[in-house]
């Protein structure tokens, strides 16, 4: 099951930080067609959020057809993210993992390296090469 965080600073309204973890993990297989999401009271209770923030979340990833909600019973996956998973991603993947080993020498901490990664994904997006 998906443990959901929120980053106050982010700047990322808390029911779209929730949208995007669980799309991050039907990406990487975390989660799969069938798997229940937690209850509103599970994420409350656990990250201390207003319920219909929760709400508003499963509603859009409702929307978006990725999951179902079963009255009396839970939220549930309805479907993955075609030809995203790790397998898919294994050549890809192994390079990151290069280019994170060079980041670590080169003696980046993971708030730089976050940093440099988003600021640079972002740079590209805008001029739409990424």
């Amino acid at each position: 099951m998906i443990e959901f965080h929120l980053e106050a600073r982010s700047g990322v309204a808390p029911y779209l930080q929730l949208v995007h973890q669980v799309r991050h993990a039907l990406r990487l297989g975390l989660l799969r067609e069938g798997d229940q999401l937690p209850t509103v009271k599970e994420v409350v209770g656990r990250i201390a959020i207003n319920p219909n923030t929760v709400l508003k979340a499963y509603r859009e990833l409702e929307r978006d057809g990725l999951v179902a909600g079963r009255p009396g019973v839970g939220t549930f996956v309805t479907r993955g993210l075609a030809d995203t998973t790790l397998a898919a991603q294994g050549p890809l993947r192994s390079e990151l993992v290069r280019w994170l080993g060079k980041a670590r020498r080169a003696g980046l901490d993971d708030e730089c390296i976050e940093a440099l990664f988003t600021n640079t994904f972002r740079s590209l997006s805008e001029r739409g090469i990424a």
